[in-house]
């Protein structure tokens, strides 16, 4: 095991062995979006919390967290090439307005299996994501979300078209 692979293990054991409200330990979740002319389906593990802050009142709190994610696009229609693969790592700033409602944020980097899609050529296969996003734990275990995702390669290589989605997500956690 790597010296990464051994801090992130050890700091998830330790986030997941403090007790905490519902939605800190982390957990597993599917999301299905829609964009221009395409979908985009992904499977994503949320780490347990990293940090968290109690901003006292009837303010809520600030968690911090990471998603790693696979996601599977697929184009409408004849559009070339008709599929592409993504891997995402993002950080994630969640404020729960209350125990139950959350407004998030991320930002974090991806990487495509290829740099053309749907009739576009994304110019790198390495690209940014930008996620903003509003959600409700309906149990203990159980979240809804929807979010707006945008990928783009920040203008590294032109053409940038980017890419964006409106997705829905479950997640159950730990």
């Amino acid at each position: 095991m790597t010296l990464a692979g051994l801090v992130l293990a050890g700091a998830g054991s330790v986030a997941m062995a403090q007790a905490g409200p519902a939605g800190t330990n982390g957990g597993i979740g599917v999301k299905y979006g829609q964009g221009d002319n395409y979908s985009r389906t992904s499977l994503s593990y949320e780490t347990p919390r990293f940090w968290t802050y109690d901003l006292g009142g009837n303010w809520g709190r600030l968690d911090l967290v990471g998603e790693g994610s696979v996601s599977y696009w697929k184009a409408d229609g004849s559009r070339q090439p008709g599929h592409v693969w993504q891997l995402s790592a993002m950080p994630f700033l969640r404020w729960w307005v209350s125990e139950r409602f959350f407004i998030e944020g991320g930002v974090g980097v991806t990487a495509f299996s290829h740099t053309r899609f749907a009739d576009e050529t994304i110019s790198t296969a390495f690209q940014f994501g930008d996620q903003i996003g509003v959600g409700f734990q309906m149990t203990q275990n159980s979240r809804l979300g929807l979010r707006y995702a945008h990928f783009s390669n920040a203008s590294i290589k032109r053409p940038n078209p980017g890419l964006d989605v409106v997705e829905l997500g479950y997640t159950y956690t730990f």
